[in-house]
């Protein structure tokens, strides 16, 4: 065990200087391990508008987790309320809980919402706050089961174990002997409004223990913006990430499945513990050009960029402007820079909005001063441009490469 998890923090460690050095904005989160099973994963998440994964964070410290995990702090407000009578309440067409909260004019908390699946071929009923969403991802864990063995379930199984429509079914009187899953809030909240198992009517007063029991469930809910910190009780951010790392703690999950073992210092046959570990070079290219762009095109970090300098000959039918360009790129290639020439029979305009595409950071204009060996000098993440000399142009491109924590 020890092993694994000295291993497991060497990867977290070379991960986080492999992302760092590729000046990646991104948060090491805690994430679900799902099929890959394992007690611990974490995922390294590049922060992206477009990314696939949502990740919960806290500003005023180090917690971090996707929407999947995330532990939610939910506050009961009316734990010490008297239990009322409990009662049927006629609820005609209020399927929702946006009826229900204009039909009793609640808040949506004061209502307990009912979500029916089908668990591995079998039905199942989930019951949350009436104001926040249900997390599938725990809801599959509390069963045991993969994401693609649960499905919501149709209406007529609803019909079946409620004996209502959908929008009707709650935790009192079900129909059949299903399982029932209940959030730990739940259980602490007085005289919920719930469905009546029974078209167009709602029970009031319900209350755990009393009325209703079934598995409870520490937490089946969905983080959102606002909520608190489960570490230090500040306000919880929400960001989209893309996944271009992760780490797991398999234990001895597939060791076990496959008979692998090792003889120990004692002799004695012991499970192999296992980590998988993985980084996404694709994800990894596309989340760097999500996070460095404008409306021109890429803007390549220098550590990362396919070429380090690109070099522009404005009029190639120009000797001395195809002969300096030609110059600079063996001079600078020799040096070890890896260099583009952009010597083709186009216009400058074209070249120059080519050259903005592909991103090059560090661009080299070969123009009309060629004569007097003074080219262009610019970056690609910045607008200014400057005219320098050619004997100028090794120590600029040595100043940007330092300022990267980089050798030529």
């Amino acid at each position: 065990t020890e092993c694994m998890k000295n291993s497991y923090k060497e990867m977290w460690d070379a991960y986080d200087k492999i992302f760092t050095r590729l000046k990646l904005k991104y948060k090491i989160v805690q994430g679900d391990s799902g099929a890959m099973g394992g007690n611990e994963s974490h995922e390294f998440m590049a922060m992206s508008e477009v990314g696939e994964g949502l990740v919960a964070y806290c500003d005023h410290c180090d917690y971090a987790a996707t929407d999947e995990k995330a532990e939610v702090i939910y506050e009961v407000s009316n734990s010490e309320e008297e239990m009322g009578e409990l009662g049927k309440v006629h609820t005609p067409n209020a399927t929702t809980i946006d009826d229900l909260e204009e039909l009793f004019k609640l808040e949506r908390s004061k209502f307990g919402k009912a979500l029916v699946y089908i668990a591995a071929g079998e039905p199942v009923i989930a019951i949350i706050p009436g104001d926040r969403e249900l997390n599938e991802t725990k809801l599959c864990n509390a069963l045991g089961l993969a994401e693609h063995e649960l499905e919501l379930a149709d209406e007529d199984t609803i019909r079946r174990i409620s004996g209502g429509e959908k929008g009707f079914t709650g935790p009192v009187g079900l129909k059949e002997d299903v399982k029932v899953l209940i959030d730990s809030r739940i259980t602490k909240m007085k005289n919920l409004i719930v469905g009546g198992n029974e078209t167009d009517y709602h029970i009031k007063n319900a209350n755990y223990g009393r009325d209703f029991k079934g598995e409870v469930i520490e937490d089946l809910l969905l983080i959102r913006k606002g909520d608190r910190c489960p570490k230090c009780n500040s306000e919880i951010l929400m960001d989209r990430g893309i996944e271009v790392g992760n780490i797991f703690q398999l234990g001895t999950k597939y060791s076990e499945g496959l008979n692998l073992k090792y003889i120990d210092q004692d002799s004695k046959e012991k499970y192999v513990y296992m980590g998988s570990y993985g980084v996404g070079v694709s994800r990894t290219l596309a989340a760097i050009v999500e996070q460095y762009h404008d409306d021109n095109g890429i803007i390549w970090p220098l550590v990362v960029a396919p070429y380090h300098v690109i070099i522009t000959i404005i009029n190639t039918k120009k000797e001395e402007q195809k002969d300096l360009g030609e110059k600079l790129y063996k001079g600078l290639s020799d040096a070890g820079i890896e260099v583009l020439l952009d010597d083709r029979n186009e216009s400058a305009g074209v070249k120059f909005n080519d050259r903005d595409l592909i991103g090059i950071p560090i661009r080299i204009t070969v123009g009309k001063k060629a004569g007097e060996n003074i080219v262009e000098y610019s970056l690609r993440k910045e607008d200014e441009r400057i005219e320098i000399s050619v004997g100028e142009i090794m120590d600029k491109i040595k100043e940007e490469f330092e300022k990267e924590d980089l050798k030529i």
